[in-house]
């Protein structure tokens, strides 16, 4: 009877799950989770990737000509409001241009790098889901396992129509932990890669415009639409 029971059981992904242990219900609950959020947090970044690169090349163009427009948005405006606060500033009295360049340098790379730090956000929760959900998985299919050879002692049955219900659940939260894992490593190498490209071109325009500002000031910064 035991045996033409598990034969008729139903093994798709839901019933599966449905028949689980809580615990295992739970695991793989939370593995989902953690996959949606970090398909979430992928698509955010390619999408805020894609228009730090468009800002970068407007930059690499901005240095080109020698000018940094003022009334831009994202990284570039941030970082003409930052030069622009600097070369108001004046720095101390008697100063060279080297010491203006470095001091415009130093301003622009702030504001750089705080707009990469907000891009950053989300990165360690991927490298997280990267790193742990495996072990998570690997948890699930060690108490699946187990939960199943509990039932086996209790039926008094090790023909493998028992055996092979909970360990194929098992199983499953192992593929799911790596399904999760997986996207997230990929995606967390290739969004660092790319940000820390954006940031290479960024610094190159930086030193370019620094020279260049330090010779003209406030010349080469177009002013603000409805500021004097």
């Amino acid at each position: 009877m035991a045996q033409s029971v598990e034969v008729g059981r139903d093994f798709s992904v839901i019933g599966m799950i449905a028949h689980a242990d809580p615990v295992v219900q739970a695991i793989v609950a939370l593995l989902i989770v953690c996959s949606i959020a970090s398909w979430a947090i992928t698509f955010e970044k390619i999408v805020r990737l894609r228009g730090l690169a468009r800002q970068a090349r407007a930059l690499e163009a901005q240095a080109a000509s020698g000018r940094l427009p003022a009334d831009q948005l994202g990284i570039v405006g941030a970082m003409s409001q930052a030069a622009l606060a600097e070369l108001n500033d004046g720095g101390s009295p008697g100063e060279d241009r080297t010491g203006v360049r470095a001091r415009l340098e130093r301003a622009m790379r702030g504001a750089m790098k705080g707009d990469l730090r907000r891009l950053e956000s989300g990165l360690p929760f991927l490298a997280t889901v990267g790193s742990t959900t495996p072990f998570v998985g690997l948890f699930g299919t060690v108490w699946g396992i187990m939960h199943s050879f509990t039932a086996i002692a209790q039926s008094k049955d090790t023909s493998l129509a028992v055996v092979a219900p909970g360990i194929a659940e098992a199983l499953f939260v192992t593929a799911l932990g790596l399904a999760a894992a997986i996207p997230a490593v990929v995606a967390y190498n290739l969004i660092t890669v790319s940000l820390g490209k954006a940031a290479e071109r960024l610094n190159k325009s930086i030193i370019v415009l620094a020279k260049a500002l330090s010779r003209d000031g406030h010349e080469k910064i177009v002013p603000i639409k409805g500021v004097k």
